[in-house]
Formats: structure tokens, C-alpha cells, sequence
């Protein structure tokens, strides 16, 4: 749903209003976007990846943490993004301008890892985050596509539930699939021990 707005709002505008009433927005091409409100498997998989990665950080004694909720600032100043998990690094959080601010990064060196649980907005997901992680230089972002709604240019000819990792390689984006019983692999988190199974499962 597009909130009616007679301007085209910058992120701004967009940190002074989207949690109004409780609602949550995010900011595209300077429009609001009201968020739909995660249910049934959708919930149990951002619970059982915010567990298990909270698990990892605890484990390996890391300075990082996963905020209830977290804004990101691509370098489009219309455009705002609330990632379902985001991990975020205490140590460089401390230069970002936007975090005490209005708990928003704009910096790369913010986020350790953005994950998105695919739903209907699957073409931003997609198409749009990616290129905007990248170019701010976000070390990994996984999308998960549990209802299979990537068209086969995302996730192959034979669809079927897929975890698409992207990592960034010398300033570039390398995109990785894991399908069905394969483990995930994480340049973040590399003992974490995940298959795609267990992830959609939620064994």
C-alpha cells in the first residue's frame, strides 16, 4: 500500500514519519511503502535466523548485536530500507551519523550481514537491495525465498525454495544458491552450521 503524500519524500522526511501510529514504511523512489505485517512462516523463520546467528555472536564473544528493528540508507537519498534481520557491528556503528539519531545506518561498515524474508516486494529484494548493498558496500546479504516467488532468473529454471547469498569480493557482489538439504555458507558467520532445510523447517 502507497501512503498518499503530495511530495516526494528524502530519507529525511522518511526517519521523521515512518513509525507513525505504529505503522511501518519503508521508502522507495520517495514514496512510502507500508509494510505488510509478517505472519505464519515468515515469522518463524526471522526467529529462528535471529536465534541461531544471536546463539553464533554470543558464542564467538563478537561485538555485534541484532536491533527489533533497524533502518538502511542506500547512497539514493530517496530510498530507505527495514531488513527483517540485520546484524550490526558495535565497533563502526559509532561513525554512522544516522544510528542515535533515528537507529538507521547509512554506512556499509555498519551492517555485518541484512537478511530479507522474501514476501509480495520480492523485485526489490531482488533486483533493487542488491545493487544498493553493494554499492554501499554491505558484506553479505542473504534472501530468502520460502514461497518460491523469484522469477527463474533469481533462483533457476527448476524453482523451489532458495536461499540466495550474496557476499561482497573486492568491492563486487558474488551471488551464491542453496537449495534444498545444502549448507548455507556465511563469510560472516563461517562455523555457523545451517542447512537450507533446517532454515525452511524450522527443525
Amino acid at each position: 500500500m502507497t501512503q498518499a503524500i503530495s511530495k516526494l519524500l528524502i530519507f529525511d522526511d522518511y526517519i521523521a514519519q515512518y513509525t507513525k501510529n505504529g505503522v511501518k514504511y519503508e521508502l522507495i523512489e520517495g514514496k512510502l511503502i507500508e509494510m505488510m505485517r509478517p505472519i505464519g512462516k515468515y515469522q518463524e523463520i526471522g526467529g529462528f535466523l535471529t536465534f541461531e546467528i544471536r546463539l553464533e555472536i554470543r558464542r564467538l564473544q563478537l561485538p555485534y548485536f541484532i536491533p527489533t528493528s533497524a533502518v538502511v540508507k542506500p547512497k539514493r537519498d530517496k530510498t530507505a530500507y527495514l531488513p527483517d534481520v540485520i546484524v550490526l557491528d558495535r565497533n563502526n556503528i559509532l561513525n554512522d551519523y544516522y544510528w542515535e539519531k533515528a537507529s538507521s545506518i547509512s554506512l556499509g561498515s555498519s551492517a555485518k550481514l541484512v537478511i530479507e524474508i522474501v514476501s509480495y516486494n520480492w523485485r526489490d529484494d531482488y533486483v533493487y537491495t542488491i545493487a544498493d548493498y553493494e554499492a554501499l558496500g554491505i558484506s553479505e546479504y542473504w534472501i530468502i525465498d520460502y514461497l518460491v516467488l523469484g522469477e527463474k532468473r533469481f533462483i533457476g529454471d527448476f524453482k523451489q525454495p532458495t536461499i540466495t547469498i550474496c557476499q561482497l569480493v573486492e568491492d563486487e557482489c558474488q551471488v551464491k544458491f542453496f537449495k534444498e538439504n545444502q549448507p548455507i555458507f556465511s563469510t560472516i558467520f563461517a562455523e555457523l552450521t545451517l542447512t537450507v532445510f533446517q532454515i525452511f523447517q524450522i527443525n
